[in-house]
């Protein structure tokens, strides 16, 4: 009786596998595909070149700028301002501020989003905090610049851009890799 079930016994673990693997790819599969198409709010994670773009005066966009830390993130982390008018073309700079209430050496890292997702193709950051992680002793402050612009070419559909940073604490990873390369060395 159990030989008369092997052959099924056999696909339905062959199918499970499949979808084990499955739900692995999806995350690069996903990741490819949002940098496509731009969905998902996700920008670029390289500093784009500031380019002599034409400026746009007929257009004025609204940019929000928003700054949320991790929960297991304990700095107070916020933009300079939480709105700016531009035209696109036109370079700006702006500062979040960061501070770090403890007592310990902290090293963060910013993840930063776009929305609506299809408006991050043209949000592009010459500058940004969020390109390498923030070391902040206790105690310490400070201002964490963001040089950027908006491509002419963004569609007129757009007319506010909300940029997210979430901050998170990445210190343990940190002290992970420094006791590595010691051990290596």
């Amino acid at each position: 009786m159990a030989l008369k079930h092997a052959p099924l016994t056999l696909k339905l673990a062959i199918v499970a596998l499949g979808m084990f693997g499955f739900g692995f790819a999806l995350v690069p599969l996903y990741d490819v595909f949002c940098d496509l198409t731009g969905i998902n709010g996700k920008t670029a994670t390289t500093a784009a070149t500031a380019e002599a773009a034409v400026v746009d005066l007929s257009r004025e966009i609204v940019i929000e700028f928003i700054a949320r830390p991790n929960k297991q993130m304990p700095w107070l982390f916020k933009p300079e301002v939480t709105r700016m008018k531009v035209h696109p073309g036109e370079i700006h700079i702006m500062n979040y501020l960061a501070e770090n209430p403890t007592q310990r050496l902290i090293i963060g890292q910013a993840v930063p989003s776009v929305s609506p997702g299809q408006a991050a193709l043209y949000f592009h950051k010459i500058e940004c905090f969020c390109f390498t992680q923030q070391h902040l002793a206790g105690g310490e402050n400070m201002l964490m610049p963001l040089q950027f612009y908006i491509d002419p070419a963004l569609p007129s559909q757009f007319s506010t851009i909300t940029l997210s940073y979430t901050l998170y604490d990445v210190t343990s990873a940190w002290e992970g890799t420094a006791a590595s390369a010691q051990l290596g060395e």
